[in-house]
C-alpha cells in the first residue's frame, strides 16, 4: 500500500493542489478552535482496510492539530461488524467513533438509533469548522448519510461502484470490444474464454453471500431495486430471474474452475495475474493493477461503467462511513476526529494514493488537475461517469446480512446447473417471512 507524504504529493505534482486546499482550510478557520477539547483521549473501531491504513498514519496529524490523543484499532469485516452490534446492543460501546457500512447497516442504524444524530453539531459554529462543507459531499454520499427521518447520523469516508476491469490486450487478441450492455458482456465472456491457455472469459463472485451483489448490481440494469424503500421485492421478478440467468451463464460459460469459492480476493488475484480477461467488481480493487511488483497486466487495463441493462446504466454503490454513538461520553471530541478524518485535504489524500474513492467533490477535482503517478487516469474517469447514475447496491433493510445468505445460496445453487427460477422462487418463499419480522420489530 503506497503512502501519500508531502513528497511523494509533490512528485505526483499533488503539492499544489493540498496546498491549495490546506490554504483554504487554515483561512476558513480563523475564530475556529480545533483544540477546544485539548486533553482528551477519543478510541476510534476501524473495519480493516485501506483508509484504516492511512487514517493511522496520519493520527499525529489530528493529535497536533486538536490535542486529542488517539487510540485506534482494526479488525477484520464481518467480526467487526459483529463486535459493533454487540456493544452498541450493550449500551456501552468502548469507542468513542466507529467505522460503518452504510450499504449493509443503514436500515438498522436508523431503526435502533444508535448513531448520534450529527445536525445539532453541524449546526454549531463552535464544533464545525466552517471549512467542513456538507454540500461538498456528492448527492449520493449524503442520500446514505440521512434517514428517512431526516437525522444526519454518519459521514461518508468512501464510495465503492460496481464496474468492469477489461485486460486490453486479451480483448485486442480475440477482436473483442468492450461491451457496453449485459448482452455483449455475456458475449465477449465466451469469446473470450479459453480454458487451454487458463484464460477466464469473466471472474466474479461466486461465494454465497459475496456473490449478491454480482446479481443486485445487474438487477439495476432493468431499473429495479432487489427491494424497494417500501419493502416492495422485486427479487422473484421476470427482470430478477433475468439477470441471475445471465450471472448463472457467466459463471458456467466463461468463469475458472471452482468459481463458487470465489471471493472478491480471489478474483483480483486471477485478474492481476493476466487469468482473466474481464472482471466485474468494485472499484476500489484497483489499487494494485498499476503496480509492478503486484500486477502482471500494468499498463493493460481498462475501466469500464457498468454495462447497461435493458432498461438502465447504472453502477451499484456501496460505502464506508464513519459514526459516533449516540450513548457516546464525548461527543465533541469525537465530531471534531470524523470532520478530519472526512476533511478535504484527508479526501484527497485518499484519492491521490489510491486508498478508494473519497464522496467530496473536491478531492476529484484537485487530483484530476494533479494526477500522481501511482494513480490511473482512465479509473479515475471511470469512477467519476459511474457516480453520475448510481444507486445502492444492496436493498436498505435490516436483514441484509440474512438476504445475502439466503439469495447467496440459491445463486450458488444457480451455478451447479440449479434453475434461476425455481432458486429465486425458493429463496423469496424464505425469505419474506425474515423480511416482515425484522422490518416490523
Amino acid at each position: 500500500m503506497p503512502h501519500l507524504n508531502r513528497r511523494t504529493a509533490l512528485q505526483g505534482g499533488l503539492a499544489a493542489a493540498l496546498a491549495a486546499i490546506d490554504a483554504r482550510r487554515a483561512a476558513g478557520q480563523s475564530g475556529f478552535d480545533w483544540q477546544r477539547f485539548k486533553g482528551a483521549h477519543i478510541e476510534v473501531s476501524f473495519q480493516k482496510g485501506p483508509r484504516a491504513d492511512l487514517l493511522q498514519k496520519y493520527e499525529t496529524e489530528f493529535e497536533a492539530l486538536t490535542g486529542i490523543s488517539v487510540g485506534s484499532e482494526q479488525i477484520p469485516e464481518q467480526q467487526h461488524r459483529q463486535k459493533f452490534v454487540i456493544e452498541m446492543s450493550s449500551g456501552h460501546p468502548g469507542f468513542d467513533v466507529a467505522n460503518l457500512a452504510p450499504h449493509v447497516q443503514k436500515r438498522l442504524l436508523g431503526k435502533s438509533k444508535w448513531l448520534a444524530d450529527l445536525r445539532p453539531l453541524m449546526a454549531d459554529p463552535a464544533l464545525t469548522a466552517p471549512e467542513f462543507d456538507f454540500g461538498d459531499f456528492s448527492q449520493a454520499a449524503r442520500d446514505y448519510a440521512v434517514q428517512p427521518d431526516g437525522r444526519v447520523d454518519m459521514i461518508m469516508q468512501n464510495l465503492d461502484y460496481w464496474v468492469l476491469y477489461l485486460n486490453k490486450d486479451l480483448l485486442a487478441a480475440r477482436g473483442v470490444a468492450p461491451p457496453e450492455t449485459h448482452d455483449q458482456m455475456l458475449a465477449a465472456a465466451r469469446a473470450l474464454n479459453d480454458p487451454a491457455k487458463g484464460i477466464a472469459g469473466m471472474v466474479v463472485r461466486g461465494v454465497k453471500n459475496a456473490n449478491t451483489v454480482a446479481w443486485t448490481g445487474m438487477l439495476l440494469g432493468y431499473d429495479l431495486n432487489a427491494i424497494d424503500p417500501d419493502l416492495t421485492m422485486h427479487c422473484n421478478s421476470p427482470e430478477a430471474i433475468a439477470a441471475a440467468t445471465t450471472y448463472q451463464s457467466l459463471l458456467r460459460d466463461a468463469a475458472p474452475v471452482g468459481i463458487s469459492g470465489y471471493n472478491w480476493y480471489e478474483c483480483q488475484a486471477s485478474f492481476l495475474q493476466g487469468r482473466a480477461a474481464m472482471w466485474m467488481d468494485a472499484s476500489g480493487f484497483a489499487l494494485p493493477m498499476e503496480d509492478p511488483t503486484r500486477s502482471k497486466v500494468v499498463g493493460k487495463v481498462a475501466y469500464s461503467v457498468f454495462p447497461a441493462g435493458p432498461k438502465a446504466r447504472i453502477a451499484g454503490l456501496s460505502a464506508d462511513a464513519l459514526g459516533i454513538p449516540a450513548m457516546g461520553k464525548q461527543p465533541g471530541p469525537a465530531w471534531l476526529y470524523v470532520q478530519w478524518a472526512c476533511g478535504k485535504t484527508m479526501m484527497a489524500r485518499q484519492l491521490a494514493g489510491g486508498f478508494g474513492a473519497p464522496p467530496r467533490t473536491s478531492a476529484f477535482e484537485a487530483v484530476a488537475a494533479n494526477m500522481p503517478p501511482n494513480l490511473s487516469r482512465p479509473w479515475l474517469d471511470c469512477v467519476m461517469e459511474s457516480a453520475k447514475g448510481a444507486r445502492p447496491i444492496l436493498p436498505q433493510i435490516v436483514a441484509v446480512q440474512e438476504f445475502r445468505d439466503i439469495y447467496g445460496v440459491a445463486l450458488t445453487n444457480m451455478i451447479g446447473g440449479a434453475d434461476p427460477a425455481a432458486e429465486l422462487r425458493r429463496a423469496t418463499e424464505q425469505f419474506k417471512p425474515v423480511l416482515e419480522k425484522t422490518e416490523a420489530a
